[in-house]
């Protein structure tokens, strides 16, 4: 099946400019106090896990998650390979296989013609397959804004799960994808030039970089999106009751990224991370190019693992709780 000619910019649908988080400190302050209270909820509670683990009887666990975004790129089939990737990615962070998925469609049905909104479909189908996953259907309504994802379901052992509280002292931080995507997604969006190294990273699964950390003995991670990686890096440590110190010179970053940000194309997103996370950060001689990059906002990023993987560079480590949460020399 030939892709569908381009027919407008999808990007330019995308007010909040792809992942449209709602600002992290304000989202915190939304939910508090409205998850948890089950017992059998192993992941998933105040600390602001990207998915859900349910205990089951017979030493297994249910795992759930859900993600929609609007447009990052303007191919409505890559668009919809990304945003199904992204979903995956909260399975793996937390050490879980997904089985199967929903999809979650926004659609401005006067303005786009429904060929698009089934490219979009096609390519998360297409990516659901390549992860063994099953696509049962979903849920769409009318939306002025462009948005999709997936719910998706899995299943994890709950004595082998990979958690954000679980970090300890001592240990090395990995990170398996460059950082960049906000940066490069932001200039595609403003001037239409394609990044297809970007695109690339995007649509690369999680799932050998979670099963390796699994095979590694690792018990703490979480996947690098929207917050940023000092962002979701805060969360772990905060939640580990740990100091997390970043290299910043052993982050990798996608070629064209740091360009992108000296040019000024640099997601709101990234600025708001940014502010959230530097009352809790020592920032040693660390430009502001680096510190935007070290809080760009990704789209369907890579595992932050606390713990060593083949083949991933590691950024950091693990040191007992200090005076601040993150340090970045």
């Amino acid at each position: 099946m030939t892709r569908l000619a381009p027919v407008a910019r999808l990007t330019q649908y995308a007010r909040g400019g792809g992942s449209s988080k709602l600002p992290p400190g304000e989202l915190e302050r939304v939910v508090a106090g409205l998850t948890g209270g089950d017992d059998a909820l192993l992941v998933g509670g105040p600390d602001g896990d990207g998915a859900a683990v349910l205990r089951l009887d017979g030493g297994r666990a249910v795992v759930s998650t859900a993600d929609f975004r609007t447009p990052v790129v303007d191919d409505a089939y890559d668009w919809g390979r990304i945003a199904a990737a992204n979903a995956l990615s909260d399975v793996y962070a937390v050490g879980g296989v997904p089985l199967m998925a929903l999809n979650l469609l926004g659609w401005p049905a006067d303005a786009l013609p429904a060929e698009l909104a089934r490219e979009v479909l096609r390519g998360g189908r297409d990516m659901a397959a390549l992860a063994g996953v099953a696509i049962a259907g979903g849920h769409s309504i009318e939306d002025p804004e462009p948005k999709y994802g997936l719910a998706v379901t899995g299943t994890a052992d709950p004595d082998r799960l990979l958690r954000l509280d679980a970090g300890r002292p001592g240990v090395p931080l990995t990170l398996t994808k460059p950082l960049g995507v906000g940066a490069l997604n932001a200039r595609h969006r403003a001037t239409g030039e394609v990044f297809p190294h970007a695109v690339a990273a995007m649509t690369e699964l999680n799932a050998a970089a979670g099963l390796a950390a699994l095979e590694r003995g690792a018990a703490c991670a979480t996947a690098v999106s929207g917050f940023g990686l000092l962002g979701h890096l805060y969360k772990l440590a905060r939640a580990s009751g740990v100091t997390a110190v970043v290299d910043a010179s052993a982050v990798p970053c996608l070629d064209g990224a740091r360009a992108a940000v000296r040019d000024g194309f640099v997601p709101g997103g990234t600025r708001r991370n940014l502010a959230w996370v530097s009352p809790h950060t020592l920032f040693r001689r660390i430009a502001e190019e680096e510190r935007l990059l070290l809080a760009d906002v990704q789209t369907s990023g890579g595992l932050l693992v606390a713990g060593e993987i083949p083949g991933a560079p590691v950024v950091g480590e693990l040191v007992g709780r200090g005076r601040h949460t993150l340090v970045v020399r």
